[in-house]
């Protein structure tokens, strides 16, 4: 096994061209550390590996299946497969104010290609980065299309449902919320 794997040629693959977005440049990926085969049979070996901000952005804006990029983040961390980035995940403050105490953070946005075990490699790797940061908590929500099973494969538990609905008030109007439909609370294990 080689534990330094050849770093992918393109942070998006080999056939992606930069006059697909509005981006002028894309970063090279940077795989840091060999990660075990996650998965049985033919499944490529994942990478984890740094991710900037706008790379992570440009990722979701191109793969998420019903969100925009957010706003801003406290961290985001990439996979790849040896050949192109396959997932990325972005931790911020809690979008939900009453939860953000300081030592709470958000999973505000998880995507990947689709490739096997990403998302709970993903969920799993954001857990081990928010406790290295000194944070004591980390959240994240699902609609209810989405059943939640890398959550459960990651060790997450179920907390409840919140009703949704739209962040903007009448003494405080805001963006409508794309999916303002009830969601489904998570929470990262206490191990």
């Amino acid at each position: 096994m080689n534990p330094n794997p050849s770093p992918p040629t393109s942070l998006f693959g080999p056939d992606f061209r930069e006059d697909q977005t509005d981006r002028n440049t894309l970063g090279e990926a940077r795989p840091t550390a060999a990660s075990p085969n996650q998965g049985g049979g033919a499944s490529p070996k994942l990478h984890l590996q740094p991710i900037s901000f706008k790379e992570a952005s440009l990722f979701t804006r191109l793969h998420h299946r019903h969100h925009n990029p957010p706003q801003g983040h406290k961290f985001s961390v990439a996979l790849n497969d040896g050949q192109q980035v396959v997932g990325v995940v972005m931790v911020g403050r809690p979008v939900a104010r009453m939860l953000d105490d300081g030592s709470t953070l958000e999973v505000i946005r998880l995507c990947t290609n689709g490739s096997r075990n990403a998302c709970s490699m993903l969920y799993a790797t954001a857990w081990k980065a928010t406790r290295a940061m000194g944070y004591q908590r980390l959240i994240t929500y699902t609609t209810e299309k989405e059943g939640g099973a890398s959550l459960r494969a990651s060790g997450w538990k179920l907390i409840g449902a919140t009703a949704g609905g739209q962040w903007g008030r009448p003494s405080r109007p805001r963006l409508n919320v794309r999916d303002p439909g009830a969601k489904t609370l998570w929470e990262a294990p206490n191990d």
